[in-house]
């Protein structure tokens, strides 16, 4: 026979079980605006029904139901999702981390403009063609001197304004490694905490929704992959374990060390730091987050991993990618690459192969009193590295009179002015130039590189302008694609597990209800009671 107490027992568990379902959708109310948190629910499982299957059982027509109870409180997470929303992204890190490089790059070099490079020369080549009018002016020949020094200090402008957003970009890289390092740090203890819940056979949930939102502010700096491994004991199926994270490459596959074992940045309870192994410590915790002049490795731990961007074979996408091709990095033949060292570079072969050529032609014209052999930019200064920021005008052309506007000596003559005027013009593949009354051969200026080898001084320095704009406009583009995917992926990813107040509200009235009746229930089943209590066998009395 059944128990006479057997249907308070199943409105007890009932009551019991609705009571943790409201509590878990007031949890979820509370929690409607956190950020990362995943709505959870409670998983009604039926208990066991009696009597048990065996020998020894009542004769009873067959097994009743002994009510229902809370099998476990998971969150509502699809990990598909995740890495979807991981992947996107990082690919957002990566894009805008180039884009604002670029912006910068194009604030400095403010082409086109009145205050940039070419409108500087463009006003150099229209006062030596007004001194080639009147080669006696002294006022020409001042206007040419002023527009050379203007020519010269935008150089030093653009030299010094790119090298100081190149060293900021080094920085900023040091502060993406201390936080890349911190949220190893941190996901690490979250898998202790993890590790010491879930053997006990609960799932905490809260931890798990903390980690992840970790990964995915992880995921935005580096190309991560994560692997879950179990924490052992009593865990439950549906637990997720500690998270393992490695660092993959372009086409997904995790880095190896020499002995073709994974490097982990986190490996359940630990972690190891990433750092440069020629660069500095910004902060004194004893780890090298700043590179040096150029990347050309980064440590995990003991294992130093190349940098070969070229080949996208470590960092393919994501933020800390994004500041490492602006800032720069050693490329497998060990050149510098790199957007900001690029861009100083052509300006220091611009600078070089500009001071050169219009040096040649200089010398070999007279100024006012029959000087020649006089340069106009002190040779001194045109190497390279370093040519855009050391070129200065030579000490000798502080005598107006030494500017060589002539190509005979002769008065009037301002021939060799009109040649310097059209130093930006000259095709530099073409060996010797034939200028009026003189010639130059290109070929006895330098070598290529680092002078320029091909197109001219202006075309050269255009084509360098317009493809900043192309990428420029390029990674704008791509910035914004990749924010639109990422919220659409988001927008899919909240759809499943972010908290719908007019469902909890559904679910709570829901559970209301379903624990009213279950109380319900045991005021019926005390009523059964009373009456044979307190109502059956006093006939008489």
């Amino acid at each position: 026979m059944r128990s006479t107490f057997h249907g308070l027992e199943v409105a007890k568990r009932g009551m019991f079980t609705q009571q943790t379902a409201l509590y878990v959708t007031a949890h979820n109310i509370a929690n409607a605006n956190t950020p990362g948190y995943s709505r959870q629910r409670v998983n009604f499982e039926q208990t066991e029904p009696y009597p048990p299957a065996s020998m020894n059982r009542p004769q009873i027509p067959g097994q009743m139901g002994t009510g229902v109870e809370a099998g476990s409180i998971e969150r509502v997470r699809d990990s598909f999702l995740d890495l979807q929303y991981r992947g996107e992204n990082n690919k957002l890190g990566y894009w805008e981390a180039r884009a604002d490089a670029l912006k910068k790059m194009e604030e400095i070099m403010n082409e086109p403009s009145d205050s940039g490079l070419a409108k500087a020369m463009d006003q150099f080549w229209q006062a030596l063609e007004d001194l080639s009018v009147h080669p006696e002016n002294e006022g020409a020949r001042s206007v040419v001197r002023q527009r050379g020094l203007a020519v010269v200090e935008t150089f030093h402008y653009l030299y010094d304004s790119l090298s100081q957003i190149k060293n900021d970009l080094g920085h900023e890289i040091g502060v993406t490694i201390t936080e890349i390092n911190s949220l190893a740090q941190q996901i690490s203890k979250i898998n202790q905490q993890i590790s010491e819940v879930e053997p006990l056979g609960y799932l905490p949930n809260d931890l798990y929704d903390e980690r992840d939102r970790l990964v995915d502010q992880l995921s935005q700096l580096i190309n991560v992959r994560v692997e879950k491994v179990p924490s052992g004991g009593n865990s439950l199926k549906i637990a997720e374990g500690k998270y393992n994270i490695y660092l993959v490459d372009s086409n997904g596959n995790p880095i190896k060390d020499g002995n073709g074992n994974i490097i982990y940045l986190v490996q359940g309870i630990s972690y190891q730091s990433l750092s440069f192994p020629n660069g500095q410590d910004i902060d004194g915790d004893g780890i090298n987050e700043t590179p040096g002049p150029a990347v050309d490795s980064v440590n995990l731990g003991g294992n130093s991993i190349p940098i070969t961007l070229t080949n996208q074979v470590v960092f393919p996408t994501g933020k800390l990618r994004g500041l490492m091709e602006s800032f720069g990095y050693k490329d497998g033949s060990g050149n510098e690459k790199g957007i900001y060292p690029e861009m100083i570079n052509n300006l220091d072969k611009l600078a070089y192969t500009f001071g050169k050529v219009f040096n040649a032609i200089h010398k070999q014209g007279y100024g006012l009193n029959g000087t020649n052999n006089v340069e106009f930019f002190d040779e001194a200064t045109l190497t390279v590295p370093g040519a855009a920021k050391n070129i200065k005008l030579s000490a000798a052309i502080n005598d107006l009179s030494k500017i060589a506007a002539s190509t005979d000596g002769k008065p009037g003559n301002g021939n060799n002015a009109l040649n310097l005027a059209s130093v930006g013009q000259i095709l530099l593949s073409s060996g010797t130039v034939d200028l009026i009354d003189i010639s130059i051969n290109l070929n006895n200026l330098g070598p290529t590189p680092p002078r320029l080898a091909s197109g001219t001084i202006k075309s050269n320095y255009e084509g360098w302008i317009g493809r900043l704009g192309v990428d420029a406009q390029q990674a704008d583009r791509l910035k914004d694609n990749s924010e639109v995917l990422r919220q659409s992926v988001d927008e899919r990813r909240q759809s499943v597990s972010s908290v719908s107040l007019d469902e909890e509200m559904t679910n709570m009235i829901k559970f209301q209800h379903a624990y009213n009746a279950a109380a319900r229930q045991i005021t019926v089943i005390d009523e059964m009671l009373d009456k044979i209590i307190n109502g059956m066998g006093i006939v008489g009395r």
